[in-house]
């Protein structure tokens, strides 16, 4: 162990160009790279993504590794592995931070398998142990009801998984310097079992739920598709995104793309407006990373309160209209 060092970002790249949850990565990950000492490198995986290598660098990365092949145009599981493999076996990273995106909850567990080490899934908080150096990993448990540190003690490299939207990227550094360095990811055509075959991109109106800071919610108590259209125009007025609960999902009254939950989408926005939903523990693995949650809800008991910063216990066919109108204030000045 004594081996491995510095933190490394296995990055993500969109249309050639850092994704959001790079940045994210690399503020936390200057963070702890500053806070034992070490190097803060990040690893740029695809076909030609070595125009993302200067981005990096001014996000917060001493170091960029640019990984190239035609393999890894597209993310396939054993190219994937096989390339970070190789990758952590020369540069022995003490800790290693990917996203909790399809890409990184996929990666992450098998790439911990052929290292032998362990990898912690699905975390809000990333921070140092100042007496053991080590870095302990917070994630929710048991339906978000609680939350627990983790920590990888007798092998490495440290292994996480982040949220999306629970980091903040440092501000962009145009000065700043780093080493941007070509490795061969020594990839073997007769070891990648898998073949992409086509990516089909969701129809998105407005702002992605991913990626919204606002973020409104609608629950059972809605009643029926037609409701929600008061909570498109909220979210229209604040800039954010709709989204939903199972029971409307599975109802039909909203597309099930807009659920959020355990068996939904990981959401991670500053503000979450939850209307008329109940609070159930699915539900709330979904949306407990939230910065703010204000719930609506005409019945006191809920246990949406449990979580919630703000609460308002009424109708909220009765709460919303006002709520509207003293936001269309704030907005207009």
């Amino acid at each position: 162990m004594s081996d491995n060092k510095g933190v490394m970002v296995v990055g993500e790249c969109a249309d050639g160009a850092l994704a959001s949850i790079t940045s994210e990565l690399l503020g936390i990950g200057r963070k702890l790279a500053d806070n034992i000492g070490e190097q803060l490198s990040v690893a740029l995986l695809g076909e030609k993504v070595s125009g993302a290598a200067k981005d990096a660098v001014a996000f917060g990365a001493d170091k960029v590794y640019v990984v190239e092949s035609p393999m890894l145009k597209d993310y396939v599981t054993d190219a994937y592995v096989n390339a970070m493999e190789n990758l952590c076996k020369e540069a022995k990273p003490n800790i290693l931070l990917m996203g909790q995106t399809p890409m990184g909850r996929d990666l992450a567990p098998r790439l911990a398998v052929r290292l032998g080490t362990g990898a912690t899934s699905d975390c809000l908080d990333l921070k140092i142990d100042p007496q053991t150096k080590l870095m302990v990993m917070v994630k929710p448990v048991y339906g978000g009801n609680a939350l627990a540190e983790v920590v990888c003690e007798k092998t490495r490299p440290q292994i996480a998984t982040v949220r999306a939207k629970c980091m903040e990227p440092l501000p962009r550094n145009d000065s700043k310097q780093g080493e941007i360095v070509t490795f061969d990811p020594k990839l073997d055509a007769a070891k990648i079992r898998a073949k992409f075959v086509e990516r089909v991109k969701e129809k998105v109106e407005g702002v992605k739920l991913e990626d919204a800071s606002v973020i409104i919610c609608g629950g059972r108590g809605m009643g029926g598709p037609d409701n929600f259209a008061p909570l498109k125009e909220l979210a229209k007025m604040l800039g954010g995104a709709v989204g939903a609960s199972r029971p409307p999902c599975d109802n039909g009254w909203v597309p099930a793309t807009l659920q959020i939950g355990l068996t939904g989408k990981i959401v991670c926005p500053n503000l979450y407006i939850a209307v008329a939903v109940s609070g159930a523990s699915q539900h709330l693995s979904g949306c407990s990373g939230a910065k703010n949650i204000v719930a609506i809800n005409k019945d006191s008991e809920a246990n949406i309160f449990k979580v919630a910063r703000y609460g308002i216990v009424g109708d909220y066919k009765k709460v919303l209209p006002p709520l509207a109108n003293k936001i269309k204030e704030l907005i207009a000045g």
